[in-house]
Protein backbone atom coordinates (compact mmCIF):
# COMPACT_ATOMS: atom_id res chain seq x y z
CA UNK A 1 0.00 0.00 0.00
CA UNK A 2 1.34 3.31 -1.10
CA UNK A 3 1.74 6.56 0.87
CA UNK A 4 -1.28 8.22 -0.76
CA UNK A 5 -3.90 5.42 -0.24
CA UNK A 6 -2.15 5.51 3.44
CA UNK A 7 -2.87 9.41 3.90
CA UNK A 8 -6.21 8.71 2.22
CA UNK A 9 -7.52 6.03 4.65
CA UNK A 10 -5.99 8.29 7.30
CA UNK A 11 -8.53 11.22 6.34
CA UNK A 12 -11.14 9.22 5.99
CA UNK A 13 -11.23 7.31 9.47
CA UNK A 14 -13.83 8.85 11.97
CA UNK A 15 -11.60 10.63 14.69
CA UNK A 16 -12.28 9.28 18.47
CA UNK A 17 -14.50 12.39 20.03
CA UNK A 18 -14.48 12.68 23.01
CA UNK A 19 -14.27 13.52 27.22
CA UNK A 20 -10.79 13.10 28.26
CA UNK A 21 -8.85 14.41 31.94
CA UNK A 22 -5.56 15.06 33.59
CA UNK A 23 -5.38 14.06 37.15
CA UNK A 24 -2.91 15.88 39.39
CA UNK A 25 -2.49 13.16 41.73
CA UNK A 26 -1.29 14.86 44.91
CA UNK A 27 -3.54 17.51 44.80
CA UNK A 28 -6.16 15.46 43.14
CA UNK A 29 -7.07 18.74 41.15
CA UNK A 30 -8.50 17.69 37.28
CA UNK A 31 -8.27 19.09 33.88
CA UNK A 32 -11.34 17.38 31.80
CA UNK A 33 -12.60 18.85 28.68
CA UNK A 34 -13.65 17.24 25.66
CA UNK A 35 -12.36 17.10 21.88
CA UNK A 36 -12.92 15.88 18.06
CA UNK A 37 -9.77 14.03 18.76
CA UNK A 38 -9.17 13.13 22.25
CA UNK A 39 -6.43 10.92 22.42
CA UNK A 40 -4.41 13.26 20.18
CA UNK A 41 -5.43 16.22 22.59
CA UNK A 42 -4.44 14.25 25.45
CA UNK A 43 -0.71 13.78 23.34
CA UNK A 44 -0.85 17.33 22.45
CA UNK A 45 -1.48 18.28 26.58
CA UNK A 46 1.59 16.04 27.47
CA UNK A 47 3.87 17.59 24.50
CA UNK A 48 2.86 21.07 26.08
CA UNK A 49 3.49 20.55 29.65
CA UNK A 50 6.57 18.77 28.69
CA UNK A 51 7.60 21.85 27.06
CA UNK A 52 6.42 24.19 29.34
CA UNK A 53 4.13 25.80 27.15
CA UNK A 54 0.24 24.53 28.64
CA UNK A 55 -1.68 27.44 28.77
CA UNK A 56 -2.86 26.74 31.82
CA UNK A 57 -0.45 28.05 34.66
CA UNK A 58 -1.76 26.35 37.80
CA UNK A 59 -1.47 22.91 35.81
CA UNK A 60 1.91 23.80 34.70
CA UNK A 61 3.53 24.64 38.03
CA UNK A 62 1.78 21.29 39.38
CA UNK A 63 3.72 19.55 36.48
CA UNK A 64 7.03 21.14 36.58
CA UNK A 65 6.95 20.64 40.81
CA UNK A 66 6.03 16.61 40.40
CA UNK A 67 6.34 15.61 36.90
CA UNK A 68 4.84 13.14 34.88
CA UNK A 69 4.68 10.49 37.14
CA UNK A 70 2.56 12.97 39.09
CA UNK A 71 -0.36 13.13 36.71
CA UNK A 72 -2.74 10.69 35.03
CA UNK A 73 -4.03 10.75 31.95
CA UNK A 74 -6.99 9.27 30.26
CA UNK A 75 -9.87 9.12 27.90
CA UNK A 76 -13.21 8.90 29.64
CA UNK A 77 -15.43 8.32 27.41
CA UNK A 78 -16.17 8.53 23.38
CA UNK A 79 -18.35 9.51 21.23
CA UNK A 80 -19.59 6.33 18.61
CA UNK A 81 -18.28 7.42 15.38
CA UNK A 82 -21.05 9.67 13.21
CA UNK A 83 -21.75 8.32 9.04
CA UNK A 84 -22.00 11.76 8.24
CA UNK A 85 -18.46 13.20 7.35
CA UNK A 86 -19.68 16.90 8.27
CA UNK A 87 -21.76 16.09 10.92
CA UNK A 88 -20.45 18.85 13.88
CA UNK A 89 -20.23 16.98 17.16
CA UNK A 90 -19.63 20.30 19.45
CA UNK A 91 -23.08 19.78 20.84
CA UNK A 92 -22.78 16.51 21.41
CA UNK A 93 -19.31 16.56 23.24
CA UNK A 94 -20.62 19.48 25.27
CA UNK A 95 -23.31 17.56 26.63
CA UNK A 96 -20.73 14.33 27.09
CA UNK A 97 -18.73 16.44 29.07
CA UNK A 98 -21.74 17.69 31.45
CA UNK A 99 -22.58 14.33 31.92
CA UNK A 100 -19.47 12.84 33.32
CA UNK A 101 -19.12 16.12 35.51
CA UNK A 102 -22.14 15.39 37.11
CA UNK A 103 -21.36 11.00 37.46
CA UNK A 104 -17.67 12.60 39.02
CA UNK A 105 -19.56 14.52 41.75
CA UNK A 106 -16.26 17.40 41.15
CA UNK A 107 -16.19 19.11 44.06
CA UNK A 108 -15.43 22.73 43.83
CA UNK A 109 -12.28 24.13 43.78
CA UNK A 110 -10.62 20.79 42.50
CA UNK A 111 -10.60 21.86 38.23
CA UNK A 112 -8.47 23.70 36.89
Amino acid sequence: MGRRELVRRYKETPRPAGVYRVVHQPSRRILLGVSPDAPAMLNCTRAQLTMSSHPNRQLQRDWDADGEGGCAFEVLDLLPPSDDPNNDVGEDLQTLLELWVEKLQIEPGTLY
